[in-house]
Formats: C-alpha cells, sequence, structure tokens
C-alpha cells in the first residue's frame, strides 16, 4: 500500500511538475490536497511485490493471479471515490446519462472559466467518466474471477488484468474532459501513452508464460 502511494504520488508530481514548481515542498508530500494517479500506484505496488516475492522465495506469477482480481474490483470503487470528489470528469455531452457537478467543484471551475456557466451555475453535463471506469472495471473483475478457475497457466490472469484495462482505460480517455490542453501529446493523453507499454507488457508476460507453460508439458 505505501509503495502504491509513493508510486501513484510520484507520477502525478512528475506529471503536473507545473503546479508545485514554485513551491515544491512540502507541497509534493501534501496527498490530502489530492493528485494520485493509478498507473503510478499500479507500478509502484508491482515494484514492491516483486521484492517481497524474491525475498521470500514465493510463486510470484500464481500470487499474481490471485490479486488480479481484486486489483479490478478495488479500482471500480475507487472511481466511484473519483466521482464523489469530482475528479476526472468527463467532456462536456448532452447524452441523457450526462452529470452535473455542483457550483464549486473541478467541473464548474473549468466551465466557469472558460465563461460557459455563470457564478451561481452548476457545471455543464458532462459524461461521466467515473462510472464508465467503474463499470468496465467490475465487469474485468467479473471477467478475470472467471477466467482464474480455467487459466492455462500461472499469470495468465495477471496479464489479461494488464492488456484489458490499458484497453479500457484508453477507451475511458476519449471521454475525459479534466485535463490541460499542454497535457494532450499528439492527441493522446497521459494515461493513454502508459497504457501502450501497459499492454505490450501483458501481452508479452502472456506469451512467455504461455510458451513456458508447454514446454514443461
Amino acid at each position: 500500500m505505501l509503495a502504491g502511494m509513493v508510486g501513484a504520488r510520484t507520477v502525478y508530481v512528475t506529471t503536473y511538475w507545473s503546479e508545485f514548481a514554485h513551491q515544491p515542498f512540502p507541497e509534493i508530500f501534501m496527498i490530502q490536497h489530492g493528485g494520485l494517479v493509478y498507473y503510478g500506484s499500479l507500478i509502484g505496488a508491482a515494484l514492491a511485490f516483486i521484492i517481497y516475492v524474491r525475498w521470500k522465495k514465493l510463486s510470484g506469477w500464481k500470487i499474481a493471479d490471485i490479486l488480479a482480481p481484486s486489483i479490478a474490483l478495488g479500482n471500480a470503487f475507487g472511481r466511484i471515490g473519483c466521482l464523489l470528489n469530482g475528479c476526472c470528469y468527463g467532456r462536456v455531452c448532452h447524452l441523457p446519462w450526462a452529470i452535473r457537478f455542483p457550483n464549486q467543484s473541478a467541473a464548474w471551475q473549468q466551465h466557469f472559466q472558460a465563461g460557459l456557466v455563470g457564478s451561481g451555475d452548476p457545471s455543464l453535463p458532462v459524461h461521466p467518466t467515473e462510472i464508465y471506469d467503474a463499470l468496465l472495471n467490475f465487469a474485468l473483475y467479473l471477467g478475470l474471477a472467471w477466467l482464474f478457475r480455467r487459466k492455462k497457466f500461472d499469470g495468465q490472469v495477471f496479464a489479461t488484468y494488464l492488456m484489458c484495462y490499458a484497453v479500457f482505460r484508453s477507451l475511458v480517455e476519449l471521454f475525459r474532459g479534466d485535463y490541460p490542453p499542454d497535457h494532450i501529446h499528439n492527441g493522446l493523453t497521459s494515461a493513454q501513452l502508459i497504457s501502450i507499454p501497459i499492454f505490450v507488457a501483458g501481452l508479452f508476460i502472456a506469451v512467455m508464460l504461455s510458451h513456458r507453460g508447454i514446454k514443461r508439458r
């Protein structure tokens, strides 16, 4: 958990360094002010996990498969927290399921600064990207739990998680509206850019471990 929090904060501070450059200390440690990136927590926790299983001489891929469904489920609940906090909101839309955030929320501040809403208005209707992400993660949890009892080799469930989450996250990012313009690189958000090596890593793990399983037979 500690490594996950450190990783989440590190990636956020690195990505949004302009917010901290004028006064990096002690603000970079003030996580109570918000600012955690899920991919950072995944990377940080994974590194700590590798160190731990090597230290204890455990079966890393087997344990990773056990944890993978719960990671997806935990992220589903985490996105509900994002919804309640008003962060990670979506682009303006007028679909029947669009939601409005209250006055003074992050979405309202963005819309107010752009002159789209008044000082006493709520935000404009936006895509409920937090709900999109939560539903996809919950579906991923169910799929991984199903796969766990049918897997062909250790590591298959975790590799599947990496690949599926990278795709799901990239899809949800298409509807996000909270990124400043300078955080979009060649039309891709930072999360979409990170999703590429995450997907490749999952694919590599799946291919490598499946071939290893065939050789053992």
